[in-house]
């Protein structure tokens, strides 16, 4: 093999390498597990009603009726959704510019499907989100 046909079947197999590292990236999933100390000053947002943190991908806000808490994995093709304030609140897709209101639900771009919702439990001033 000489170096010209060398380079050019590197080139070919590291491009290769390069795309499926970056698909495998974008669509990867990982299971939601993790607890909020309410006790802890770090977590206080969520002692009032409409107030919110964004912990481990996920999106915990008190509600009058409890917790609520989103994956903030776009149903599109597994990017990490970004959390915009404003007049009108919304989750944004930085990759493929999907859109979700504060429910999760899709309100414009590619998402086939809304954020999914996790389970909330409280005991003992402590929170577990879970998928």
């Amino acid at each position: 093999m000489d170096r010209k046909e060398f380079l050019l079947k590197g080139t070919a197999v590291c491009g290769l390498a390069s795309t499926i590292t970056f698909l495998n990236s974008c669509s990867k999933t990982t299971p939601i597990n993790f607890t909020i100390d309410l006790a802890n000053p770090v977590n206080a947002p969520l002692l009032t009603v409409g107030g919110y943190v964004i912990q481990n991908n996920a999106y915990v806000r008190k509600t009058a009726t409890g917790y609520v808490a989103l994956s903030l994995i776009c149903t599109h093709q597994g990017c990490i959704v970004l959390y915009r304030t404003g007049s009108t609140p919304i989750f944004a897709c930085p990759c493929h510019s999907g859109t979700y209101d504060t429910n999760g639900n899709v309100t414009g771009g590619p998402p086939p499907s809304a954020l999914i919702k996790l389970n909330v439990t409280e005991s003992a001033n402590v929170l577990t989100v879970t998928s």
